[in-house]
Parts: structure tokens; sequence; C-alpha cells
């Protein structure tokens, strides 16, 4: 793996460009507290679990409950994200801030030194981190195995996070981004996996990817198929 020999420059946002998303921010954290979830006692279980950091793993067209489920059920424990360090990196890193979720700064690609480390280390100091199998660019649903890496260095569980929508917008994007509908319900799974369970990675990645399908069902007709 092709590993970066020196820190990528990190841009930020600041003055009237942060504060122009603040906005955008409450209305984010409104619409997500308007939404209905449901799951089982077990998914119940698994995603109030909160003795060990976790490593939460859904697809990247299922972000838009993140910050909800945490709100929610993990009792105030903050996630990290992991943001490029470009320009556009900046604005998300921003935006994150005003929903809840905390930004990891690094490279994405292949999961190189950078952001391996950053992780890592946000582990290690008790935090939870998300990921993205799939992202930043796709092909969607395809679970990459770099997303692995940092769950096995650090030894803690992933936790599966999939959705069903009872009615969603679909954006025209590379991963058909799911805006659900205010006020509607939500089908939430979870499901824990231990790091012992992930010592090869192909494989280990090809099963997660079954799972996290199976979780995460696109609706047919404007309505999930559970």
């Amino acid at each position: 793996m092709s590993l970066p020999t020196r820190p990528s420059k990190i841009h930020g946002l600041r003055g009237w460009r942060r504060a122009a998303l603040w906005p955008l921010g409450l209305l984010m954290q409104l619409w997500g507290r308007s939404l209905h979830l449901e799951m089982s006692p077990e998914s119940l279980r698994a995603v109030s679990k909160i003795d060990q950091p976790v490593a939460f793993t859904l697809w990247h067209n299922r972000l838009f409950i993140t910050a909800e489920i945490f709100r929610r059920y993990r009792q105030g424990r903050p996630v990290y994200g992991l943001v490029s360090p470009s320009k556009d990196g900046a604005w998300l890193e921003a935006f994150f801030s005003l929903i809840g979720i905390r930004a990891v700064r690094g490279s994405s690609h292949k999961l190189g030194r950078e952001a391996v480390t950053a992780l890592v280390d946000v582990m290690r100091a008790g935090n939870d981190i998300g990921i993205t199998p799939d992202g930043p660019r796709g092909p969607i649903y395809e679970f990459k195995a770099g997303g692995l890496i940092v769950a096995r260095r650090v030894q803690a569980p992933l936790l599966l996070l999939g959705c069903a929508y009872e009615t969603s917008w679909q954006l025209p994007s590379w991963d058909r981004f799911h805006l659900p509908r205010p006020f509607s319900r939500i089908r939430v799974y979870c499901a824990e996996v231990p790091s012992a369970t992930l010592g090869d990675r192909e494989a280990s990645a090809l099963t997660l990817q079954a799972r996290l399908l199976a979780m995460s069902p696109d609706p047919v007709g404007g309505r999930a198929v559970v």
C-alpha cells in the first residue's frame, strides 16, 4: 500500500463562512428530531452499549441519521468521522461540528498513514469513530477492506448500522444519498461484530458487505422492503 511521506496541508473554515452554515445545522438537527426511529430490543442493546469504543460502520448514503442515533442512544458520546484536509473538507468539517459530529482530518485514499494514525489515536482515547466502507466516492455498496484496518489495530468491535426508510428523497449523487422525509419512520438495525472475527480482511469485507446490504434495503415504490 502506498503511504504518504508527509502530512497534508489542512484547510479550515472560519469567520462568516463558518457562521453561514449555522442555519443549515439547526435545520438538520430539527429534521433529525422529527424522525420516528424503530428498532428491535437486540439492536437497541447493541447501539446503547457504551463500555468500549466502537467503529460505527454504515453505507455512505445512510449518513444522515448518524448524529441523531448518537444523540438518542449513545448518551452524548462523541463520534469522529474522517474528513479530507482539502478546502472542500473544511466545509464538511464545519458542518459536522454543527450537528454533533467531530472531524479527524486526513486523506481517505486507501486509508493512508495519516488517516489510520489519527483514527487509531481517537479510538485509543476512548472515542467512537464512523466508517463508510463504500466512501468517499464509491462504488456504492462495495465494502472496501481498508475500512477494517483501524478496528483490527485497536482490537475494537465494529457496530454495523443499517436502516430501512419508510419514505425518503434520494439525491442524484454517486451513492444515491437518502434524505428521510421529516416525521417519517425509519427501521434501524444494529449488530456488533467482535474484532477477533476480522482476521481475514478480504473475506471479512465480503461477509460484512452482505450483512450491511441486508440491513439497509433501498425503498421500492416509495416504501422500504424489509
